[in-house]
């Protein structure tokens, strides 16, 4: 079984690419001349460079894959035009390279919960949600998912979108980390999330291509609970052992806050595309039809989940 992964040297990437070695599948990685590939050390992958945001570096990409995970992607940036550049046009640029290979068996698309947008009666999404994104990620992703659709005649196609991913090696939920381990936790009023434990994730994605059941389906994929903001923050205070201060910060200066941060960090989560979305209280999901086609059954609630990234955190010396 040959498998290929673009995004492989990512946070979820490089967990699917662990998940997929330890099931037995030869693995190749789509990367660019300026990845770095420290958490793909050790394992035996084959690395091909490419760039999904222009074609013609795309050519030389061999043709006989049974099975494409297309996580590749900018999930932050200060530059709108860089979401669509990659998640929408290199979406496409990727399908239009690989659509001759017949012998592909599936091909996997990583969208996210931001591509349906926040759910505004309180009610999880669903696949039936009509989707309605409120950031250039969250719009750039619908459409990545619109370029893969349009092929679906031409090539076994899964959507799969997850909400908050969190564990080890993530860089995003380790802010939210840093700064209770600090003492201080930042809101803007009561707000409620989805999540899913990265292991969990990755092996539900490598499941999806074992039953015909996924083929041309779109599935959101979380730990099946609903938590409120100050949920997370006290499970992580209560591995890390701390107290914290709640600080609420208006919503009139989250946009100047995220404008400096962008000043300062071009790839901050502290931006003004991320702030359009925690402008909205509920970003939740259903998971039924996964648990019916995919016999999706996550293991790791949040505090387990907690602890595990926590723990890694510290081995590694970033807390």
């Amino acid at each position: 079984m040959n498998a290929l992964v673009t995004g492989g040297t990512g946070f979820i990437g490089s967990h699917l690419v662990e998940e997929l070695i330890r099931r037995g599948y030869n693995v190749s990685c789509l990367v660019r001349n300026t990845s770095r590939l420290s958490w793909l050390e050790g394992f035996p992958v084959t690395l091909i460079q490419g760039d999904c945001r222009t074609v013609e570096p795309l050519r030389d990409c061999p043709g006989d894959f049974d099975y494409i995970f297309h996580l590749a992607g900018v999930t932050k940036t200060s530059s709108s035009d860089e979401f669509y550049c990659t998640n929408s046009k290199g979406t496409a640029n990727f399908l239009e390279t690989v659509r001759h290979n017949n012998k592909i068996k599936r091909f996997v698309y990583l969208s996210t919960l931001a591509a349906a947008g926040p759910c505004r009666d309180e009610v999880p999404a669903n696949i039936s949600s009509i989707p309605q994104p409120v950031s250039d990620y969250g719009r750039s992703k619908l459409e990545a998912e619109q370029c893969v659709l349009k092929y679906k005649d031409d090539i076994p196609v899964t959507i799969i979108r997850p909400p908050a991913v969190y564990g080890p090696r993530d860089k995003d939920m380790f802010i939210i980390f840093k700064m209770i381990y600090h003492g201080v936790f930042p809101h803007w009023g009561d707000s409620y999330y989805s999540m899913i434990y990265v292991e969990d994730l990755v092996r539900a994605v490598v499941d999806s291509v074992d039953t015909d059941k996924a083929i041309g389906n779109m599935y959101y994929l979380s730990d099946l609970n609903i938590y409120s903001a100050f949920d997370i923050a006290n499970a992580i205070a209560e591995e890390l052992n701390c107290h914290y201060l709640k600080i609420r910060v208006p919503k009139f200066l989250m946009h100047p806050i995220a404008s400096i941060s962008e000043k300062i960090l071009k790839h901050s989560i502290i931006n003004s595309d991320k702030i359009r979305e925690l402008n909205y209280t509920h970003w939740t999901c259903n998971s039924d039809n996964a648990m019916n086609d995919l016999g999706f059954d996550p293991k790791v609630c949040l505090k387990e989940g907690i602890k595990w990234t926590a723990n890694w955190y510290k081995i590694h010396k970033w807390l």
